[in-house]
């Protein structure tokens, strides 16, 4: 099925690529496609590259922080990126509007914000942490510094005027500290974003908003490319604005790849399951 599905490609994608390549632009045939270590980054990305393989495509996947790929995206050393948040990270896409573009959206309503374990019954909402701050020992345990997201978190520090310290550091290592916490039936207060493992994982919820609705108030996932893709691949171009995946879907495979199958596998298994979605572009 893999097969047939990547001939569909090539045969609705492809004219766009032979009229753009007269054979002799190597260059025109390879893209480069940025990926964070967010687990939310690597399903799209192996999609992606197992299709634009398909299509006659030359792909290198080149993984660096968020920052560092909108500056490659802006100079063009990137070609692609699969995990564009918006309205999260709208000041990168201020910062190089010049020189890069931002897609339909792949998928919509990625809920993120503050989190905490479902046993604590009487946190559901932001308010409800006034006063309840050195319980959790004062701290939210969140993600790099450098996402846009950190700052937005701040900012809804501020607006309740919590007494609480944004604690930065990698995905893993914050997951990793919500785990041993939620093992000892301890308080945490963490960052969380769907699609992600962590809420069948570890069974945490979001708190809501109320009194503040205008942070994390929902999320789209876009692609972003460099401006040279719409003229050097144009076929690409389009495929990538068409694309969507479901946001369950993401979290299925999400979860494949953090129990440990192999990420192309799990992108395939997508393809050979889903041959229907060039249907509903």
């Amino acid at each position: 099925m893999i097969i047939t599905v990547l001939l569909l490609l090539i045969g609705l994608y492809g004219c766009g690529a032979t009229d753009n390549d007269d054979g002799n632009n190597k260059e025109d045939r390879e893209l480069v496609l940025g990926s964070t270590t967010w687990t939310s980054t690597i399903p799209p990305t192996e999609i992606v590259k197992e299709i634009l393989e398909g299509m006659g495509y030359d792909i290198e996947i080149k993984e660096a922080n968020i920052g560092a790929i909108y500056a490659g995206l802006a100079t063009g050393e990137i070609d692609i990126y699969m995990d564009s948040w918006y309205p999260q990270q709208t000041q990168y896409l201020e910062e190089y509007s010049d020189t890069i573009e931002q897609l339909s959206p792949i998928y919509e309503d990625a809920d993120a914000g503050m989190v905490v374990p479902n046993y604590m019954e009487g946190i559901n909402d932001v308010e409800d942490l006034i006063g309840n701050e050195d319980m959790l020992n004062n701290e939210v345990i969140a993600i790099e510094d450098g996402d846009p997201a950190m700052d937005e978190l701040q900012e809804l520090i501020d607006a309740y005027d919590l007494d609480l310290e944004l604690v930065n550091s990698s995905e893993g290592a914050m997951i990793a500290a919500a785990k041993t916490s939620i093992d000892e039936n301890e308080p945490i207060l963490l960052y969380g974003w769907r699609p992600h493992t962590m809420f069948n994982d570890m069974g945490l919820k979001i708190l809501t908003n109320e009194e503040h609705p205008e942070y994390f108030n929902g999320s789209s996932v876009h692609p972003i490319v460099n401006e040279d893709v719409k003229k050097k691949a144009p076929d690409v171009h389009k495929f990538l604005g068409d694309l969507t995946i479901s946001i369950d879907d993401m979290e299925d495979m999400i979860i494949k790849t953090d129990n440990g199958e192999n990420s192309e596998d799990v992108a395939q298994e997508w393809l050979d399951n889903n041959p229907e979605w060039l249907n509903n572009n």
